[in-house]
């Protein structure tokens, strides 16, 4: 069963190339590209190569590379004009998570963008 879900999992057939897609940045672990539906100019969905459901199944032996590409993939959007990013992981449903393979987006946002993120105090 759990094969099934990977073999048809869109984020492992992006990895595996089976699916064209832009590539922003890649490493041995991770596959960056444009979200398919973007909330700001140069939204990119950062993606384990290996089938992970979130955050918590991804081995933290991972995290140091998944830094390392938010990083550079924030860079470039800096450096393409936007004023700063937002980094949002959603785990689960209920936070949002649709697609059940770990990955982060990367949001540029710009002076006067209409993306909003509530406030976290």
């Amino acid at each position: 069963m759990e094969k099934e879900k990977k073999e048809d999992c869109i984020f492992c057939r992006i990895a595996r190339k089976e699916i064209k897609q832009e590539i922003i940045e890649e490493t041995d672990n991770f596959i960056a590209f444009p979200d398919a539906n973007p909330r700001t100019k140069g939204h990119t969905l950062i993606v384990s190569k290996r089938h992970f459901v979130n955050m918590l199944d991804m081995p933290a032996s991972l995290g140091n590379e998944l830094l390392d590409v938010i990083k550079r993939v924030a860079e470039k959007r800096l450096k393409e004009g936007a004023s700063g990013f937002n980094v949002v992981a959603n785990n689960f449903p209920v936070a949002g998570q649709i697609v059940m393979h770990a990955h982060v987006h990367v949001i540029p946002r710009y002076k006067k963008d209409e993306f909003k993120v509530r406030e976290i105090v």
